[in-house]
């Protein structure tokens, strides 16, 4: 399973571990992931993901998964998340609002 958020496509960073006397070796700074059930309204199930717990906070913020997922680019998902976005777009019956052309 890779450590990588299914929603925000958060994954491992790396840097250095920089000692007292400022020796530096390498270390990976990992993603606080969590397995999470979501519950989506408009395809009336719960939904299980492996999410950051940055994205569950950006969930809430936007109105359940269904609002986040609308919004989301689709580069950002995973497979899984992205089909669960097709699945409710076509439940909802239509696509995000586009942006107008200024």
């Amino acid at each position: 399973m890779s450590r990588r958020c299914e929603l925000t496509a958060k994954g491992p960073l790396t840097g250095h571990k920089v000692s007292h006397s400022n020796i530096k070796t390498k270390r990976r700074f990992l993603p606080n992931l969590v397995n999470v059930t979501f519950i989506s309204e408009a395809l009336e199930r719960n939904v299980r993901l492996r999410v950051s717990t940055n994205a569950v906070k950006s969930v809430d913020h936007n109105g359940g998964l269904d609002a986040y997922l609308l919004k989301a680019k689709a580069d950002a998902l995973s497979p899984r998340a992205l089909e669960l976005k097709r699945q409710i777009q076509k439940k909802v019956g239509g696509a995000a609002p586009e942006k107008k052309a200024s």
